[in-house]
């Protein structure tokens, strides 16, 4: 009986395990959770312009640019794994408030963009971003301020690590996918199972610019260690903003005293950026990726 039992149980858990390798992608990414438009930035008094972002694999990037009068810089935001660039308003807003142009965009398969997410998709959605940012709208790399939030803190190191933006903002990211999957479901072998990376930790080895990590203790989802882990490795200049909050309400444009840190940063970071000699426009990204 007690063979028996056991037999059962470790098909059951094969059957998991090879459940869980097959539809891990649908553990990763969520286009399907607020599919429809929220809004739009003309909803908080923001001319916007909306645009479509041509990938080098022939995929088609829904995005918006929203420019702000003498600009002290332009943020490219990469958003979380769910919802859209329309629940990403507020973001757009801070910026602004600051002086800074943006430019955001929807991955492949999220929003009214084409194709299906994947991590080298993701990174090659990021690709045709700086592209069109530096190439395209002509702004000069040294002025572009990265930010990614949750998962779009990893696609936006990757991208940094390959580049030369003014600076990196990481916004409740993790460390990596493998790192917070083992935390997650710690009775399952992730670290031997998972098939995707974004190795957010990996990727600050390789990340130049001035890096800001801001992350809450109370973060019910990427848990506080992993901000705290990113800090410590990214390299100096360096700033940590502890924020407070669950993961989908502790952001940053919530709290004046967090946006004014962040100010701040961007402030010392244009400073930086300076003394560094500009690169023609979109030349300095690495090719050999993903």
């Amino acid at each position: 009986m007690l063979w028996s039992l056991l037999i059962s149980l470790t098909i059951a858990y094969g059957v998991v395990l090879a459940l869980v390798y097959v539809f891990q992608s649908r553990l990763v990414y969520f286009p399907e959770i607020g599919r429809e438009a929220a809004g739009t930035p003309l909803d908080r008094g923001l001319a916007f312009e909306p645009v479509v972002i041509a990938t080098a694999d022939g995929e088609k990037l829904s995005a918006w640019w929203v420019p702000a009068g003498s600009a002290r810089g332009t943020a490219l935001i990469f958003h979380g794994n769910a919802g859209n660039i329309s629940h990403r308003i507020d973001y757009l807003a801070m910026f602004h408030r600051l002086g800074y142009s943006s430019l955001i965009i929807d991955y492949r398969g999220y929003g009214r963009s084409t194709g299906s997410p994947s991590e080298d998709g993701t990174y090659r959605d990021a690709q045709a971003a700086w592209r069109w940012l530096t190439a395209e709208r002509g702004v000069k790399a040294g002025d572009v301020v990265l930010l990614g939030e949750s998962l779009g803190g990893a696609v936006a190191a990757w991208l940094a690590a390959r580049v030369t933006p003014r600076a990196l903002v990481l916004a409740s990211v993790l460390t990596s996918a493998p790192g917070l999957g083992a935390q997650v479901y710690p009775f399952l072998p992730v670290r031997l199972i998972s098939r995707f990376s974004y190795d957010t930790l990996g990727a600050l080895k390789s990340v130049n610019a001035p890096v800001l990590v801001a992350h809450s203790p109370e973060d019910d989802i990427i848990p506080f260690t992993h901000g705290r882990t990113l800090y410590e490795a990214a390299k100096e200049p360096k700033q940590f903003i502890e924020m407070s909050g669950g993961h989908n309400d502790g952001l940053l444009f919530t709290r004046q005293e967090w946006v004014a840190q962040l100010s701040a940063f961007l402030e010392r970071a244009a400073a930086t950026g300076r003394s560094r000699p500009d690169k023609p426009a979109g030349t300095d990204i690495k090719e050999n990726a993903p």
